[in-house]
């Protein structure tokens, strides 16, 4: 260490000045502001990173780049400032200018071109621009390995799954940038490839593959990037949870950063950490103690991206640990000497104080528009097109109408453009009409427009175009089908938001029940486009005809317009494993599914609910909790029950399990729960379960409609979901805890007082016709059920009645029980609940009240007076809907308990009936 401090030169003794070389920072503003210069001159900051936030277009970030040169030249640094920057094309771009700076595909869009030499020209002419304007560095190329795609936040920034594919456009990607003079960064070591997200703010993804499963798959990239001489590598921060590794935050190990990435791999560059300004991190260690725990894990650069407070307190952290020996000099030095030897290869003050701007960038333009364009061009991907649909030209007639559906999205992330547009959106909240072009990458509902206007111009005909939302088929969704002669219905990530995966299968049913016509039977035309994630549709071949687009930017959707009426071969290709024909169609094989028998099942489906709630994901509550086999069997006089199991008939274990409901009173075919051994899923298990549950539905004489989840068992009411955002479908339990300290809010009960709303509270029989009178306004699943039962049972259960004082007439009614009712064996959460719990369920409001939400929570609120002087310790409320009630709820005491997204379906245009 010795040899490696003698070559440093004397102006490295100021441990002020080389400490600063150990930050890189951000900053708010397009313009140089007091805290940016504060950090150059009084602290000594030796690298900057730039996001969109802080650029407009190639004129401005020139000249605030050199900005920042100048003033770290006027206060006396040694050497110029890093300047990086993220610019992965497709959706995620920091700098944006119309005129100037070219549009690419995202880097899945480029290895679906099949051509790394077209990855490493597209990389150069990246670079080369970034190099025009002064960055030097850039935050690139991404080596993640897509291992888990479902639920995945990176989707098309990676270039696929197959590690040796990511290995190979990611050293082509570094060869292009490396060839145009700026530095590069791998990220995101060790990989953010396969996160398990648990859903809290204060939680960081994790990484559960063991080290060994990382060396086979998800290193790879890193490993090969690292042979080929990569600048830098950002280590994320997220937590590793396996055998051997247990760790917080990856970027403040020593395990992972000096251990797993210097030593096993050998990388000796530079190594970046996250942004130490993330909640968990700063809410769990501190940024002062964070950045001394980064250091000593081997990190050279630590990053922190907005707050100059906070950027201060790194600074002093570090600092303090040098003072006081958690931190040797000569580990600073050896950081100070890598960052040193990388702006060596990327920067000088010659070149640093003179960038090409604008002149150097008109050079470039032509080539790079042409790149482009090729790019794009042979990146459109037709992943399937069973029926021969394309081109569309030669199904529509020139008076037909064309359909175009496409999902309401955020703005692209990717410019100073559709960034400052989102700020706008979040803070003042304009009307959709201002949501207007800007330039080539624009906001999505604004780019999705002028894909419906190319559309039309391109064929002189008619075209038809709207939105859809998490709220599902419309009527003026449903019109719109019936009047076009053909639709394009587009996905983005469908997979993260399963709203979508609903709509696009809806609207296949809609055209598929479309199908006859006089003297033929042809369906109606649907082709799906997914203009991100080609993993939307990517195995499911219902879906007959599927484009994907890889982004959603302007230059993208002009050669799918193309593509769609044949003006464009398209030569695309899925990248990675899912190209291979064994992974484009889900495993087919056909379970064995018997009938449930309670004397030969029982035992073996309580093991089997305790293998699933076994699996369930760390700090998360499982929706499983207190049930057993019991559970499921309703035994009710107005519901037909039939469930199945997959079993093995040597070991008696279950292996699958499905319940279904058909309720007479509503017409309702009900899945209620699909349950599979967590070791053997993938394999169909589920499928099978579910066709023959679509079977027997289908037979039931009077069926209206399909549904998945029941609150009649109430155990799964949907489809589990930590997505509360889109409240409209949301089922959800609600818990009331601490009932010995509840109080009513103030002012609820006077201004139910003033309300002219007598409330009793009724038990038994004798008052059935005339609250069932009332809940028929409802037709919901199982309502009707609930009420008979806790009708039948007075000692255990009540009903709580709001009506008018004059005419008595039932304005609404809510169900109350406790653990000893019958209905509380149909609800386990109740049993789970600490200490002694009672439940509320099922309000039923009269639609012509005009006062749903006071007679709730007046309905709510004398419930929970019973429930406290009955000495409750907590307070179930099962199935309350997401629109509207929750904020209501929660001011009487409530909160969340799970989250279910509600999914029915029409039995009338239901057409993909399983095959027996």
């Amino acid at each position: 260490m010795a040899d490696e401090e003698s070559q440093l030169h004397p102006v490295w003794d100021d441990m002020d000045r080389t400490m600063g070389q150990l930050f890189m920072m951000g900053f708010d503003g397009t313009t140089v502001t007091p805290p940016i210069r504060t950090l150059i001159e009084d602290y000594h900051l030796g690298s900057i990173l730039l996001t969109a936030k802080n650029l407009k277009s190639a004129e401005q970030t020139t000249k605030l780049v050199l900005d920042l040169q100048t003033i770290a030249h006027n206060a006396g640094h040694p050497i110029p400032l890093a300047i990086g920057l993220d610019q992965e094309n497709g959706g995620v771009n920091s700098l944006f200018d119309e005129i100037y700076i070219r549009q690419f595909p995202s880097a899945m869009g480029i290895a679906a071109t099949g051509s790394t030499e077209m990855a490493y020209e597209v990389a150069k002419a990246t670079a080369q621009e970034l190099y025009s304007v002064g960055v030097n560095w850039i935050m690139g190329p991404v080596l993640d390995v897509l291992t888990n795609a479902r639920n995945q936040p990176l989707g098309v920034r990676t270039t696929g799954d197959d590690p040796q594919e990511v290995s190979k456009y990611g050293v082509a990607f570094m060869r292009g940038y490396k060839e145009a003079g700026i530095a590069t960064c791998g990220k995101h070591f060790p990989s953010y490839g396969n996160l398990e997200f648990l859903g809290f703010s204060l939680d960081v993804p994790v990484i559960t593959d063991s080290l060994e499963q990382l060396s086979l798959s998800a290193l790879v990239p890193f490993r090969n990037a690292i042979a080929q001489g990569i600048d830098a590598m950002m280590v994320g921060g997220c937590a590793m949870s396996s055998a051997g590794m247990n760790v917080m935050h990856a970027c403040l190990s020593e395990q992972v950063v000096d251990g797993l990435l210097r030593t096993d791999l050998g990388f000796n560059g530079v190594v970046v950490s996250d942004c130490l300004e993330m909640e968990a991190l700063s809410y769990n260690i501190g940024v002062g103690g964070g950045t001394v725990m980064a250091v000593n894990a081997g990190c050279d650069l630590v990053l922190l991206c907005r707050s100059l407070s906070v950027q201060q307190e790194a600074i002093n952290g570090l600092k303090i640990g040098v003072e006081n020996g958690t931190i040797s000099k000569s580990r600073i030095h050896q950081s100070l000497k890598r960052v040193l030897d990388l702006k060596s290869k990327c920067t000088s003050w010659e070149t640093a104080l003179a960038p090409g701007g604008i002149g150097s960038l008109s050079c470039l333009q032509p080539s790079h528009t042409t790149l482009s364009t090729e790019a794009y061009n042979t990146s459109i991907t037709v992943v399937r097109d069973i029926n021969t649909l394309l081109p569309l030209s030669n199904l529509l007639e020139p008076e037909e109408e064309l359909l175009l559906l496409s999902p309401l999205v955020k703005p692209l992330p990717a410019s100073a453009a559709s960034q400052g547009l989102a700020d706008n959106v979040e803070s003042d909240s304009p009307k959709p009409a201002s949501w207007e072009r800007s330039a080539s990458v624009i906001s999505g509902e604004s780019v999705f427009k002028e894909l419906g206007r190319s559309l039309a111009r391109q064929r002189s005909g008619r075209v038809l175009h709207t939105s859809y939302t998490a709220n599902g088929v419309r009527p003026v969704h449903e019109n719109l089908i019936n009047r076009a002669s053909a639709v394009v219905v587009l996905t983005a990530d469908a997979n993260r938001n399963l709203y979508q995966n609903g709509f696009t299968k809806h609207v296949a049913m809609i055209c598929n029940s479309q199908a006859q016509k006089i003297g033929e039977k042809r369906e109606k035309p649907l082709v799906v486009v997914s203009v991100s994630s080609p993993y939307d549709f990517a195995m499911d071949s219902s879906v007959g005809t599927y484009i994907c687009t890889y982004d959603f930017t302007e230059t993208a959707l002009q050669a799918l317009v193309k593509v769609l009426y044949g003006e464009l071969s398209p030569q695309g290709a899925l990248p990675g494993t899912i190209s291979q024909s064994q992974k484009l169609h889900q495993s087919k094989q056909h379970w064995l599914v018997e009938a449930w028998n309670e004397e030969r099942d029982a035992n073996a489906l309580d093991d089997l609910l305790k293998s699933v709630r076994e699996g369930t994901l760390m700090n998360q509550r499982s929706e499983l909790l207190g049930c057993t086999s019991n559970t499921f069997l309703l035994n009710h006089k107005n519901v037909e029950e039939n469930h199945f199991v997959v079993r093995n008939s040597s070991t008696k274990a279950l292996y699958g399990f499905c319940s279904t409901y058909f309720f007479k009173t509503t017409g309702t075919g009900v899945i209620s729960a699909i349950l599979v051994d967590p070791e053997r899923r993938k394999l169909s298990i589920g499928h099978s379960l579910h066709n023959r549950a679509i079977r027997t539905l289908l037979q039931k004489s009077g069926i209206k409609r399909f549904q998945l989840g029941s609150r009649f068992p109430s155990i799964f009411l949907g489809i589990p979901t930590s997505n509360q955002l889109e409240r409209k479908r949301l089922r959800q339990w609600m818990i009331a805890k601490n009932m010995s300290t509840w109080r009513a809010p103030e002012g609820l009960a006077k201004s139910l007082q003033s309300a002219n709303i007598d409330f009793d509270l009724v038990r038994g029989p004798q008052y059935a016709n005339s609250i069932f009178d009332h809940i028929k306004t409802n037709s919901r699943q199982g309502v009707m059920e609930i009420y008979t039962m806790a009708l039948a049972d007075q000692q255990s259960c009540g009903i709580i009645r709001a009506r008018r004082p004059a005419s008595g007439a039932i304005l609404g009614t809510v169900v109350l029980y406790d653990s000893d009712s019958s209905l509380a064996e149909f609800v386990p959460g109740l049993k789970e609940a600490d200490g002694h719990a009672g439940g509320i369920s099922s309000p039923v409001i009269s639609p012509s009240s005009g006062e749903y939400s006071t007679l709730l929570q007046g309905l709510i609120l004398l419930a929970m007076r019973q429930m406290k002087k009955h000495h409750a310790d907590a307070v179930i409320l099962d199935c309350i809907d997401g629109d509207g009630n929750v904020d209501s709820l929660a001011a009487l005491g409530f909160s969340v308990l799970h989250c279910f997204d509600e999914v029915t379906c029409d039995a009338a245009t239901w057409t993909m009936v399983p095959p027996s």
